[in-house]
């Protein structure tokens, strides 16, 4: 075979993208972008419930037949390709994003007794309903299985998959009474295209059910009957309707059936990688390495690095998850990231201001040509709570500083800032919890989209910025993955570090620290630590704060 290709299906928070890829080197032969249609821009909501984010998992068939389609029409024009040398398709997609299916593996949400209800829905991981029960299994953890916490960076969170299902089980007793089983679309899309009709025969891949579920192989996959059972018993007597273990990416979760190669014009047969999340896919296609961190910057940022597996799991407060086998095999995947990242942007321009999305591009030019600190400002990201390093939902969005003459462009530097500054925050806590860290890799939207925000990072981290060649990092990974499962063979690859050395590259181009700017946001870092602990709850962080802003004064005056 002259050209072996792969598929990545990436299934994002409000649209669905598809890769055509070829394996001898990563390039991107075609890409194609569908937005999901329902609610808004893909997400169902509930005015009187600002925390829920559902969505329609007809969705996501919709949205992959839409755009493979035109991924592969693309491609036929590209001197080379041919349909029948695709060797293999992965998926990837948002996490925890559990879905509630009967026993045929069909959603509940296509029940016509649910389909009004939006607990039937997917759940989508940004879904924060379920505070409650999070710091309840947190509660119970901390006195039963501490273990569960120490890989998790302390807490459980409201977007991982136990907190979702028991909320569903207070809150609509009648969709969990009626669920066979839940499943995450990272799962779920991979056994659909493969036929599978029963939910107990679909493959769980170990980057969810690790990062998101609690499961490790060590204390025997998901969390214990017991522990469940003090939760509540009904999630005890769940457990056995889910798994009893989950496969890495290098597994195959089925063959494409000859319905769906029908519907997408490919050949039936081809091996469906099992699934993976869409950042963690992005971590492959940005050319993660023992050594490097890969910030995934999108709506939400998610922060990946590798340590060698085999020895003891480190516990690293503010990690929200440290998991074997889950990204590259052989390695932990450390995991930490910002719950809203993007989402600011959006909220503060297209909400706050009722701005059009072009304004984005102005309040940038703008706020490049203040020096840092010279607004006077600083600011939380918080505006949907913190994932690391305080693993706290229940925190909000936060300015200081604000003058009658503060105009917007400050503010928007001042949320680029925070974001910032909150991935420092987790950049030295990780290298504090022994996590090696010598190279920074960026992918996703923003990192090819807003260089203001890279370059803030650049001198508020201290460090160079990478950016990954391929525009689709997280799609690429997924067909990574892909081209891992069809081996040598077929034109794969044997390994995860194989695939990606040749699959992967980075741009020229690097953002490299100011160091003029570094030296200002230092002091400017330091002030925001203060605001950051004190309002954080961090137990050192009770300082007073009543001189913060004289300070953030002078610094704005010098």
């Amino acid at each position: 075979m002259n050209h072996a290709f792969a598929i990545g299906l990436d299934f994002g928070t409000n649209s669905a993208r598809a890769l055509v890829a070829d394996c001898a080197n990563g390039r991107e032969i075609a890409t194609a972008t569908c937005p999901y249609p329902s609610g808004s821009e893909g997400i169902l909501t509930e005015r009187s419930e600002p925390l829920l984010a559902r969505q329609n998992p007809g969705d996501y068939f919709f949205a992959l037949q839409k755009c493979l389609k035109t991924a592969l029409t693309k491609a036929a024009k590209v001197r080379g390709f041919r349909r029948d040398h695709v060797i293999a398709m992965g998926v990837d997609a948002t996490a925890s994003t559990p879905l509630p299916v009967d026993g045929k593996n069909r959603p509940l949400a296509s029940d016509r007794r649910f389909s009004k209800n939006l607990a039937a829905q997917a759940w989508l991981w940004k879904d924060h309903t379920a505070s409650a029960e999070a710091a309840e299994f947190t509660a119970l953890a901390a006195s039963m299985r501490p273990q569960y916490l120490a890989r998790a960076g302390g807490a459980c969170s409201p977007e991982w998959f136990w907190a979702k299902v028991w909320r569903c089980r207070r809150v609509a007793p009648e969709v969990f009474q009626a669920a066979a089983s839940w499943i995450e679309i990272s799962d779920w899309i991979p056994a659909v295209l493969s036929g599978v009709e029963d939910p107990a025969l679909a493959a769980r891949n170990i980057c969810a059910a690790g990062h998101k579920a609690f499961y490790a192989a060590d204390w025997g996959g998901l969390p214990d009957e017991e522990f469940l059972r003090g939760l509540d018993p009904l999630l005890a007597q769940l457990r056995a309707g889910l798994y009893a273990k989950a496969v890495p990416a290098s597994e195959c979760a089925g063959r494409l059936s000859k319905e769906w190669a029908r519907k997408l014009g490919l050949s039936a047969g081809i091996p469906v990688a099992a699934g993976i999340i869409d950042a963690h896919a992005g971590a492959l296609g940005a050319g993660i390495r023992p050594g490097t961190l890969v910030k995934i910057l999108g709506t939400s940022s998610c922060d990946l690095a590798l340590l060698p597996a085999g020895g003891p799991v480190p516990a690293i407060p503010g990690a929200c998850g440290i998991v074997a086998d889950s990204v590259v095999p052989g390695h932990l995947t450390v995991e930490a990231g910002q719950p809203a990242v993007g989402d600011i942007f959006k909220w503060y321009v297209e909400e706050l201001l009722e701005g059009a999305p072009a304004l984005h591009a102005e309040l940038s030019r703008v706020a490049a040509q203040l020096a840092p600190g010279r607004s006077g400002l600083l600011a939380l990201d918080w505006h949907h709570g913190n994932r690391s390093i305080l693993a706290d939902s229940r925190l909000s969005g936060l300015f200081v500083g604000l003058g009658l003459h503060t105009t917007r462009a400050e503010m928007y530097r001042a949320l680029i800032e925070a974001s910032a500054y909150g991935a420092r925050a987790i950049l030295e806590r990780l290298r504090a919890g022994g996590v090696p860290i010598a190279r920074v890799i960026c992918g996703g939207g923003i990192a090819l989209k807003n260089p203001l925000l890279l370059q803030t990072y650049a001198d508020v981290l201290g460090c160079a910025l990478e950016i990954a060649a391929c525009t689709e990092t997280c799609a690429l990974g997924a067909a990574i993955n892909a081209a891992v499962v069809a081996g040598p063979e077929a034109g794969g690859y044997d390994s995860h570090e194989s695939a990606v050395a040749a699959m992967t590259s980075v741009r020229k181009e690097k953002y490299q620290p100011d160091a003029g700017r570094a030296r200002r946001y230092n002091e400017a870092y330091a002030l925001w630590r203060e605001l950051h602990d004190a309002f954080g709850g961090v137990a050192s962080g009770g300082k007073n704060l009543g001189d913060l802003m004289k300070r953030l004064l002078a610094l704005k005056e010098r």
